[in-house]
Parts: structure tokens; C-alpha cells; sequence
């Protein structure tokens, strides 16, 4: 009897054995044998709250895993159970669970991107962010003040304050959180080429080097020209002259302006008018790289005091309002000798004369010195 037991208890040792060891192969093949996806790549969401087990079942189902129970002891034994990130994740032909794993508790997520592009205004800003597919949009509706309460910095008109640049974000990101990050951004080289201007600028905060800023970015594309318009600006604000720049004015007739400025846009009383106003206007009027940022902060020297278009994407500078109307009449009034009158020229290069005599131009647009942090209630339809 005693010799039967002792064989019975042989046989169940050797069937658990080949049983423990059948399994262990098994375990090591599934650990080793690329997932079951087809070929196409399977987009995989693991939601907030989800188990490494509700995860290998989920991952069943969708026919990657053939052993879900294999995933979760192996999610155990190694100890990253706890530990993986919720996401949306882009499982690649060819991954074995090891890898998937690893990808799992790595959080290497999808990154999708969205570009904020130099020069845009807030207006282009958030409607770029508001039609964004991968967003979690929150703050459609919002006025202006609305969504930099929710931003988490009320009492700030938003207008240039967000970097432009190409910014990569997981899916079940917030159009807050894709803002902040992008105000933050512009915060940082803000203050970093702040730091390091050039001495003596006439401009006494962080926010009117914005503000300039956002006019040279809207004033030329070439990177050769803004330094040098930066240059220009400078000057006439040491002169307290007009900076008489045709982007502010548009910029403060909003949605009224349709793609052409008349004289009758240039005497319209809005604080963006540089026309009618000296120094900085109250905002800035668009978004600036940092390009234009640092040409700001460090302007071309020179003695130019105007600058008129070429008319293939270049300026030509001036020192004198002689040479500049010269400049208006051969590149703008079709190269015709006759009397020229800063008042009277044609509505692109018009120009408004100073308290003191001088007359400006910028052919483009130009510039004003009151900051603010919100714009003036009489400015005329720009913003909501």
C-alpha cells in the first residue's frame, strides 16, 4: 500500500512537473511572440482608473493578447502593475507583450501637434485651438477676460501673449492646458531677452518690448529688416514722434476692416491709431517670434527715421523725410516726378505731420508709449 502511495505521489510530481514546465514555455513564448494585430497598427486607449487586468482583458478583445491572465502576472511579477500611464497608445506590428508592457509603464503616448504661427492674433490663436480634433476643448463661447480667469491669469488682455511655435500634446489634453503652456512659454523668453537688452531702449517694462514686438512681427517677414525697423521705431520713439504704422490702425478697426485702408481709416480715433496717437499703442497686436522679440530689445543703430514698401516683400529706409518721399514716390506712385505732399499721398503711404514739424511713414504700419493691460473700451470692435 505503502509502495502504491509513494508511486501515486510520483506520478503527480512528475504531472505537475511537465504541467510547470508546459506552462513556464508557454509563459516564455508569450512573453517573446509578437502580439496579434493584424497588419495594421491598433490604436489602444488605457482610461483613467483601468486595472493591469480590465487593461489585458481590454486588450484581449481586441484580439492583441491570446493570454490576458499571462499579462497581468507578468505586470505583477515585475512589480508595474501600479504603474501604468493612462493614455492613448499606438501599438506597432511586431511588438511582443515584454515590449507592450514596457511601453505601457514608459507613457509613451501618442503625441499629436498643433502650430501657433507668428504673427497670428488671438482671434486666429483660438480659433485654431477651438477646431483642433484631439483637444478637450472647455473654454469655446469664453470672452476674451472669461478665458484667462480660466487660464489662471485674470485681469490680462490675452492679445501677443502666447508663444508661437509648434507644440506636440497627448490626446485628452485641455485647450487650458494647451494655453498655459503656450503663455508660459512666451513668459520665459519674454523675461530671458529682457534680461539681456540693449541699454538705454525707451521702453520701460517686459510688456512694451511685447508690444514692439508684435508690430515688427506684423511689419516685415525678412529677417534681415527687423532689427532695422526695430531700429526705426526706436528713434521716433526718442523723438516722441508718431510712429504712424498701418498694422495698429488695422488692428484697431477689427473685423470693420476689409483689405484696404482709406485716409478716412487713418483719422479714425481708436487708441491702436499711431496716426493720431504717439508712443505704443495699449496691447500688443499679434503674436511675435523670437525673432522680433530680440530685435526689440536690441534695434539695428542708424538714423533712420521712415521706411516705405518696395513692393516685393522689402522696405527702403530713410534718414530724411526728403529721401523718404523720394522713396514713397519712386516705389508707390509709379516712379512719376510730381509735387509730393506727405498729407495727400496715396492712402498706403500717407502721413500725418507732428506737433513738431516732422512727418512719419512706415509704409507698412507703426507705433505707441501708454501700457495697459486691457485695451480701451472705446477701441472699435477688434475683440469680443
Amino acid at each position: 500500500m505503502r509502495a502504491l502511495l509513494y508511486k501515486l505521489l510520483a506520478l503527480v510530481i512528475l504531472i505537475t512537473s511537465l504541467g510547470l514546465g508546459w506552462w513556464w514555455i508557454d509563459y516564455q513564448n508569450f512573453e517573446t511572440t509578437p502580439v496579434n494585430i493584424g497588419p495594421n497598427a491598433l490604436y489602444f486607449v488605457v482610461k483613467p482608473g483601468m486595472s493591469v487586468r480590465a487593461i489585458a482583458d481590454d486588450l484581449h478583445r481586441h484580439g492583441a493578447l491570446e493570454h490576458p491572465r499571462y499579462f497581468t502576472w507578468m505586470a505583477r511579477v515585475q512589480g508595474v502593475a501600479d504603474h501604468i500611464k493612462t493614455g492613448e497608445y499606438l501599438i506597432a506590428n511586431g511588438i511582443t507583450p515584454a515590449q507592450l508592457l514596457t511601453q505601457l509603464v514608459s507613457g509613451k503616448v501618442i503625441q499629436y501637434s498643433l502650430t501657433l504661427v507668428d504673427g497670428w492674433t488671438f482671434r486666429e490663436v483660438m480659433d485654431a485651438v477651438s477646431h483642433d480634433p484631439v483637444l478637450v476643448h472647455t473654454l469655446k463661447g469664453l470672452s476674451y477676460a472669461a478665458i484667462m480667469r480660466r487660464l489662471g491669469w485674470p485681469g490680462e488682455y490675452p492679445e501677443g501673449r502666447f508663444y508661437p511655435d509648434t507644440y506636440h500634446f497627448p490626446r485628452g489634453t485641455t485647450d487650458v492646458a494647451f494655453l498655459q503652456r503656450a503663455y508660459r512659454t512666451m513668459q520665459q523668453h519674454l523675461k530671458q531677452e529682457w534680461a539681456h537688452r540693449a541699454v538705454g531702449l525707451p521702453l520701460k517694462t517686459p510688456y512694451d518690448a511685447l508690444i514692439l514686438a508684435s508690430i515688427i512681427e506684423k511689419e516685415t517677414a525678412l529677417p534681415s529688416e527687423r532689427r532695422r525697423i526695430a531700429g526705426v521705431f526706436i528713434r521716433r520713439l526718442e523723438k516722441r514722434m508718431r510712429l504712424q504704422t498701418d498694422p495698429t490702425v488695422i488692428y484697431g478697426m477689427g473685423m470693420q476692416y476689409h483689405g484696404d485702408l482709406t485716409r478716412a481709416d487713418l483719422r479714425r480715433d481708436t487708441p491702436y491709431n499711431t496716426y493720431r496717437h504717439r508712443g505704443l499703442p495699449p496691447t500688443p497686436i499679434a503674436m511675435p517670434g523670437l525673432p522680433s522679440l530680440r530685435a526689440a530689445m536690441h534695434p539695428a543703430p542708424g538714423k533712420a527715421l521712415y521706411f516705405v514698401a518696395r513692393g516685393d516683400g522689402s522696405h527702403q529706409f530713410s534718414d530724411t523725410l526728403k529721401e523718404h518721399d523720394r522713396a514713397v514716390i519712386k516705389y508707390q506712385i509709379d516712379d512719376r516726378e510730381h509735387p509730393f505732399s506727405s498729407y495727400t499721398s496715396t492712402p498706403r503711404t500717407k502721413m500725418l505731420a507732428d506737433d513738431k514739424g516732422a512727418t512719419s511713414t512706415t509704409g507698412k504700419a507703426s507705433l505707441p508709449v501708454h501700457s495697459h493691460s486691457h485695451p480701451p473700451h472705446t477701441q472699435s470692435g477688434a475683440h469680443p
